[in-house]
């Protein structure tokens, strides 16, 4: 064993001291100087020169720890917010939405001009993930920059543009309206629709697009205020849109004329519930119960072609095979009975109004209807509910209840199926 030399531990032979390769040793300073500035930043008042040191320098696990730390100066907050690392500017989004609410009443000039600075460039992040952090922690506030509002409002992330469409009170009407009026990405009219309050005219642009998810939420969203108009052209266009017809059946603010509409398309269970308001006229409660009975009568009838004949021969025989019957039938789904029903008033063989029915194509059956002298409304309801066509192959009524063919046209399409004309 080596003796002390002036008091002094003698130095290791290089046999005696132990062998790092360069990865290692590499490893351990690293590992090292990182503790050491995580303790500095957490745990100690090092001053702006030393943070500036670190969010220049640092490992980026540092820069992260300095982008979150609030008492980092705001010039240094301004120079992460174009640190190369997402996950430092991201951070630092998050803690610079935090430090706004009264922000101004105490911190000097230079200070809020920072601070505001670095805001909009995160505003103008070229990652979303940044953005999107920062749409949602500001999304509530009234003290940020309306210019900051309106670019998050406007993005093409919707994660990004969604919280503040939905939440920011910074958004006027008018900013709303245009977003809606300049074709912006669909999912941001649902998102409108959930706002709450929602103004009348906000509610009229969304309407006016027929967007189906959006006037959906429109729908059930509480706080949605929708003149009379607007909620009458919903009504219009919901027969052939299922998703409408619940949310359009638990509105409190149904007019008469409304209510009877809904109940003509609706399920059974949706028209019970319809049944059981409370805000009925005694006539409207009996126009209702009238369907909901013919409703419940027709599914209970509908147990096959025989149960379907005698349906229908009954209803000729009592003079009640009409549109109400026919749409009845329709409206429960009942295939048989609309078929047996078309074939004895349009007076054509029950395997061609089969064939029609299945043609998927909706001109022959408007034709067929046409012919049976029922209405297009009926037209309509047995698109939707027996021959189950989506949106595109919907041949709606021309001006809300005429036949949108000319009588030729029909003509030509009954000729199609040898239907004499």
């Amino acid at each position: 064993m080596k003796k002390a030399v002036n008091g002094r531990a003698p130095y290791a032979t290089a046999s005696e001291r132990e062998t790092l390769n360069p990865r290692e040793a590499l490893d351990i300073l690293e590992t090292r100087a990182r503790e050491s500035e995580d303790y500095i930043i957490r745990n100690a008042d090092v001053g702006s020169a030393v943070f500036e040191y670190l969010a220049e320098y640092g490992a980026p696990a540092t820069r992260q720890a300095v982008a979150a730390n609030p008492a980092t100066p705001a010039r240094i907050n301004r120079l992460l917010a174009e640190d190369a690392a997402e996950e430092v500017r991201a951070e630092l989004a998050a803690k610079i939405a935090r430090l706004m609410p009264g922000l101004e009443a105490r911190e000097s000039q230079e200070v809020v001009t920072l601070t505001l600075a670095t805001l909009e460039v995160l505003a103008r992040d070229s990652a979303a993930k940044v953005r999107a952090i920062l749409a949602d922690e500001i999304k509530h506030l009234d003290c940020v920059p309306r210019e900051v509002a309106l670019r998050l409002a406007h993005d093409v992330e919707d994660l990004v543009a969604a919280p503040i469409l939905e939440y920011s009170p910074l958004l006027s009407d008018a900013d709303l309206m245009e977003i809606i009026a300049g074709g912006q990405a669909r999912e941001a009219l649902a998102v409108i629709a959930r706002r709450r309050p929602l103004s009348e005219d906000v509610s009229d642009r969304l309407v006016q697009s027929l967007d189906v998810p959006a006037v959906a939420a429109l729908l059930v969203n509480p706080d949605a205020r929708m003149r009379k108009e607007t909620l009458d052209r919903i009504v219009e266009e919901a027969e052939a849109i299922e998703s409408w017809h619940e949310p359009l059946v638990l509105r409190a603010d149904l007019s008469a004329r409304a209510i009877r509409r809904i109940g003509g398309f609706v399920g059974a269970s949706l028209l019970e519930q319809l049944v059981a308001r409370g805000d009925l006229s005694d006539a409207t409660r009996a126009h209702l119960n009238r369907r909901l009975r013919a409703r419940l009568e027709m599914g209970e009838a509908e147990g096959g072609a025989e149960n379907a004949a005698q349906l229908v021969a009954a209803a000729k025989a009592q003079g009640t095979l009409d549109d109400g019957f026919v749409e009845n039938a329709a409206a429960s789904g009942n295939r048989e009975t609309v078929t047996l029903a078309l074939a004895s008033l349009a007076q054509v063989p029950e395997g061609t109004v089969r064939k029609m029915l299945g043609h998927r194509g909706a001109k022959p059956v408007v034709a067929l209807v046409w012919r049976a002298h029922l209405s297009m409304r009926t037209a309509f309801k047995i698109q939707t509910s027996v021959m189950k066509l989506s949106g595109r192959e919907l041949l709606p009524a021309r001006g809300g209840i005429n036949f949108p063919l000319s009588k030729e046209e029909m003509r030509w399409h009954l000729a199609y199926f040898d239907i004499p004309v």
